[in-house]
């Protein structure tokens, strides 16, 4: 059976319809100067899926076709050539959203309407380039046209391109949240005066999670952290003030205290494809963190879907406190 044939047998949606939960409508509430449109759409992600209603989120992204080329990204499983695979694979293992850029999100369009919230990847890298920075290639019309809840981002705090970028993610962002559309940020440490082993230090992903954050992000995507502290003078009070970093889930409470004390919605993502047990410590220690979930790409669709199923269905119970 094809793609498409499956699609006619779900239901129009899998949105929960019970209403809002307790924790959902707290959620909310910290968004205290967006419209009904914006908490609308922030609503329809958190009462999507497997963990709707918990306030946790899985989220699968497919981007990588556009930042590392096709065959490096979907030569070791075919089938994820098709922009249809990812659309049901987001819909059938209970994802919060599925986000991609535009052309993968257009392929599906029709197909999935309404099937599950959509985020717009609205700027890309590629691997043809070595500038750390990212191409506007969507705008917020075309969010509209495709019934997106929120656009996509990714900033580089630390490059040479940051503040273009910034101003580039206002302009947007302001727009986004005129029509009611919320802004999720990739923030990802980077640039010419940052060490490798920076661009994961717990000091700089708290810094670029708390940037995000002050740029109006709804909800923020930063990778997991090690215990590195990259800046001298960031790394004085960390020590002074004996902040615990040596855990993962320690380093995940102090990047959700980073932002806004927890009032912004923190994901974290999955990173190059590891084995499933490091997929799952990783969730235990977003879960034991207070963080709000995963967005993890690579690591379901480099896998046979069946494989990829079963373990988007093992980090859900995680994340619902069956599996820790």
């Amino acid at each position: 059976m094809s793609v498409s044939q499956k699609v006619q047998k779900m239901p129009a949606t899998n949105t929960n319809t019970r209403g809002l939960t307790a924790e959902v409508k707290k959620i909310l509430s910290f968004y205290e100067s967006d419209n009904p449109g914006t908490k609308a759409n922030l609503s329809r992600i958190l009462m999507t899926g497997k963990l709707a209603g918990t306030g946790k989120m899985v989220i699968l992204p497919v981007d990588q076709g556009f930042e590392h080329g096709p065959a490096r990204s979907f030569g070791v499983n075919p089938a994820a050539y098709d922009p249809h695979y990812h659309y049901q694979m987001a819909i059938d293992s209970g994802c919060n959203a599925y986000a991609a850029p535009l052309g993968a999100l257009e392929a599906g369009a029709d197909t999935f309407a309404g099937a599950i919230p959509l985020i717009l990847k609205i700027n890309s890298s590629n691997s043809l380039i070595q500038a750390k920075d990212q191409s506007v290639n969507a705008s917020i019309k075309d969010a509209l046209r495709l019934g997106c809840s929120a656009i996509g981002f990714t900033i580089y705090p630390g490059s040479e391109y940051m503040l273009e970028q910034q101003e580039e993610i206002r302009a947007l962002s302001e727009e986004a949240k005129s029509y009611g559309i919320a802004t999720v940020m990739w923030s990802y440490v980077r640039g010419p005066k940052i060490s490798k082993e920076g661009e994961t230090a717990i000091d700089m992903i708290a810094y670029g999670a708390h940037m995000a954050a002050q740029l109006g992000a709804h909800i923020i995507k930063v990778k997991l952290s090690t215990d590195h502290l990259e800046l001298p003078e960031a790394k004085k009070v960390y020590e002074e003030q004996k902040i615990a970093i040596g855990t993962q889930a320690e380093r995940v409470a102090h990047v959700m205290q980073s932002s806004f004390a927890g009032r912004r919605l923190v994901v974290f993502s999955g990173g190059a494809t590891k084995d499933q047990e490091g997929v799952y410590d990783d969730a235990r220690a977003i879960y034991e963190g207070g963080g709000n979930g995963s967005i993890i790409g690579r690591n379901c669709f480099q896998r046979p879907r069946d494989e990829a199923m079963a373990m988007l269905d093992k980090i859900m119970d995680i994340y619902l406190g069956k599996d820790v």
